[in-house]
């Protein structure tokens, strides 16, 4: 009877689980129907009374901006989250065929788990632009700690890498300051990453310092450094053509003649009723250009300039002549271009300031 009794409490456990599993199974889609329901509900939410809200977040609050804009903000964001969270379950979920699949219970099942996760996703919208900028200052500060370790090696004086060092840290500093500051009303994620940049062309510097440099840390990975250092510069330099020429489209300005209709108005020189059909059907025929021909080959030629600079190592003989790049003209060329990108970004933020009177872009 023993045995009995105990097959038939296996059978019924094994029933009732089964019976669970088809429940969890069939409602499933019912559950993830319900989360989407709910996303649209908190959307709704948000739309209606969480403006006030962004509006006292720092790194989303803008002088400039609407009511009606800061509603926007909030359904996108939740929308984005809840994109992200059905766009990760659909890139996981690719292939699964069969309920032997593990990814068929994680699927069915683990409920608690995703609801966090559609939380977390929900609310890094809101603080994304803010943890993207705490990271790449994070990244920044860190990286600058590593160049010290690099090229500032004990036992030798190298008071010229801890200057190079120390101004980009300061430079950095001095982004988010500015950027901060009430008059300017700028943004801290665009100063957090020109500092990445900054310290990026900064290492670039400092490892094309010459091998027999005592205060270069890197002279033990010669090749390795020059081809990595070769790449980089070469892939920044297409990518940095490519957006300038694209960008060349909306600079129809530039290099253009005065009495050319992109130059200034399109207002004709010539008005009245006594201007001949042909003349005017000629003029109709010529349109003006989209962009200047000439800024865009321009773009190309100074391109062409840097890219054989580049390769060359500058033309600097005295140097080593089996490493790329590496020289102290190639050093000083790249802290010079660090110091410009930096000049150039704090004159976008004062511009404004300084001359009121001028729309910038």
């Amino acid at each position: 009877m023993s045995c009995l009794a105990s097959c038939c409490a296996a059978s019924t456990c094994g029933l009732c689980s089964t019976v669970a599993s088809g429940i969890s199974r069939k409602s499933a889609r019912l559950a993830y129907c319900g989360l989407f329901g709910l996303s649209l509900v908190v959307s709704w939410i948000l739309r209606e009374v969480g403006a006030p809200l962004l509006e006292k977040l720092p790194w989303i609050k803008s002088s400039t901006q609407t009511k009606t804009w800061y509603q926007e903000q909030a359904v996108l964001r939740v929308s984005l989250g809840n994109f992200l969270f059905f766009a990760i379950l659909a890139l996981i979920m690719i292939g699964v065929k069969d309920q032997n699949d593990r990814r068929d219970s994680w699927h069915h099942g683990g409920w608690i788990a995703k609801m966090v996760i559609w939380i977390l996703l929900v609310i890094l919208m809101y603080i994304a632009l803010l943890a993207v900028s705490i990271g790449c200052y994070l990244a920044a500060f860190a990286f600058s700690g590593i160049l010290f370790i690099w090229f500032n090696p004990s036992g030798h004086d190298c008071g010229l890498n801890v200057f190079f060092i120390v101004m980009t840290m300061v430079l950095a500093f001095s982004f988010g300051i500015i950027a901060l500051h009430p008059a300017v009303n700028g943004s801290l994620l665009p100063a957090s990453v020109i500092s990445v940049y900054c310290a990026y062309v900064c290492y670039t510097g400092l490892s094309s310092e010459p091998r027999d440099y005592a205060c270069n840390g890197l002279h033990n990975k010669a090749s390795a450094v020059s081809l990595s250092t070769l790449i980089l510069g070469m892939l920044t330099t297409v990518l940095s053509v490519i957006y300038s020429a694209l960008r060349a489209g909306s600079s129809t300005t530039f290099l253009s003649p005065p009495s050319s209709p992109k130059a200034g108005t399109k207002k004709p020189l010539l008005e009245g009723d006594d201007v001949e059909e042909g003349k005017e059907t000629k003029e109709k025929e010529a349109r003006p250009v989209s962009y200047s021909y000439s800024f865009f080959h321009l773009i190309f030629a100074l391109a062409s300039m840097y890219s054989a600079m580049l390769l060359s190592g500058w033309t600097s003989s005295s140097d080593s002549s089996d490493l790329v790049d590496v020289g102290w003209t190639s050093v000083w060329v790249r802290i010079c271009t660090e110091w410009v990108t930096a000049a150039l970004y704090v004159w976008t933020l004062v511009a404004p300031l300084i001359i009121p009177d001028r729309e910038f872009f």
